[in-house]
């Protein structure tokens, strides 16, 4: 039985050029599903041991030869293409140097960004690992200032509706069946940036999405890992740092799109999906000259010094 997604009900298949295949067996010892076997001289397809191939494409892209293409689960076999050599890539001290530059950025420069750039920025956010593939998230891209400030001016009413139950007199009502964290959250955290977001709108000021020109929200099917659409997110928040551009992770929009049925039935935000992450991003006003070093809560090692 093939492992269903939301977008995959079968199988995919191994496709094996038996005239460029070697008989090496390197598939066959990594497939993940012990779909692939090396028996009788020649690479065979089990489709029905566990899920079937899954379409993970391991198969193809440790083949020497290139003797594998996979088709299907949103796979094609012009979809397998080769890699840049190691020199070409990203040293540990390079990649290093992108993550400690990265900051929260909240303030643009007034120019937009480029299609060109928010295609790059999606191209990279789509080789994220999921769950299993093919992968559930999806993207709404809200490109342009005046895009941007549009769901600006329809998401504060909306993250405000969804507060008034937090608000007396009802959360005393409610407060009997809330635990003093979650209590303590609303009352403490979540009630009183929302009422700064709808001060500072109607003073004309944006800093839900901080005037940001574009803002690209992740978001997944039920039948993703709920970490999926993170993931995604942050590989969409290093391209852009690549790029040049500054971002901003918001966890607010994603419970205005989960919420308010309206909003997200617009955009096209199933309410089942989970939540998702909304990335700010622009060009940056200002240019950190520093660093800040951050540390982990903590770090257990266990094993080998």
């Amino acid at each position: 039985m093939a492992l269903r997604t939301g977008r995959a009900y079968d199988p995919a298949a191994p496709l094996i050029d038996p005239e460029k295949c070697t008989l090496c067996g390197l598939c066959a010892r990594i497939c993940p599903g012990g779909v692939l076997e090396l028996e009788g001289g020649r690479i065979a397809v089990h489709q029905e041991r566990l899920f079937g191939c899954i379409g993970c494409g391991h198969c193809a892209t440790v083949c020497p030869s290139g003797a594998i293409l996979v088709s299907g689960r949103d796979l094609e076999p012009g979809d397998i293409f080769g890699l840049a050599p190691a020199r070409e890539r990203a040293t540990h001290a390079q990649l290093l140097a992108l993550l400690q530059a990265r900051r929260s950025v909240r303030h643009y420069r007034p120019e937009e960004v480029s299609r060109e750039d928010v295609e790059r920025i999606l191209e990279a956010a789509a080789t994220a690992p999921m769950g299993l593939p093919p992968t559930d998230v999806e993207v709404a891209v809200f490109h342009g200032r005046d895009c941007v400030r549009t769901l600006a001016g329809e998401m504060i009413p909306a993250l405000d509706r969804m507060c008034r139950i937090m608000r007396p007199p009802l959360f005393w009502f409610l407060r009997p069946f809330l635990d003093r964290a979650t209590a303590e959250a609303f009352r403490g955290f979540l009630v009183p940036v929302v009422d700064l977001y709808v001060r500072e709108w109607v003073e004309g000021r944006d800093t839900l999405f901080y005037g940001a020109p574009l803002g690209l929200y992740f978001h997944a099917a039920a039948f993703a890992d709920a970490a999926d659409p993170m993931i995604a997110a942050t590989y969409a928040m290093l391209a852009a740092e690549s790029l040049g551009l500054g971002t901003c992770m918001l966890g607010f929009p994603g419970h205005a799109f989960q919420r308010d049925r309206a909003l997200g039935e617009k955009y096209g935000v199933p309410r089942k999906h989970h939540l998702g992450v909304f990335l700010a991003a622009g060009h940056p006003a200002v240019r950190h000259q520093r660093g800040v070093r951050r540390r982990f809560s903590r770090v257990r090692w266990f094993g080998k010094d």
